[in-house]
């Protein structure tokens, strides 16, 4: 039987888009203190948020997973698991 993945896998990918939202409001406050612009702010608040998420995808497709124990692979139900 296939294990279910935990609640904290499965709130992953929330949590990367909670990253990207608040470096996107970062980048909205920053912009508009600056240039007094909504729309310019606004722009770069988009545009910072899917460059964040850009960046996190391809660092996540680079990620390789651990290898698995040579006892795991030999025994599944051997108390390795």
């Amino acid at each position: 039987m296939a294990r279910q993945p935990d609640r904290i896998r499965k709130m992953a990918p929330v949590e990367y888009v909670a990253i990207a939202g608040v470096l996107a409001v970062f980048a909205f406050v920053t912009i508009l203190m600056v240039s007094r612009d909504v729309g310019l702010a606004s722009i770069g608040m988009g545009a910072t948020f899917v460059v964040v998420i850009m960046v996190i995808a391809m660092l996540l497709l680079a990620m390789k997973p651990n290898r698995v124990p040579e006892g795991q692979r030999d025994k599944p139900e051997s108390g390795n698991d």
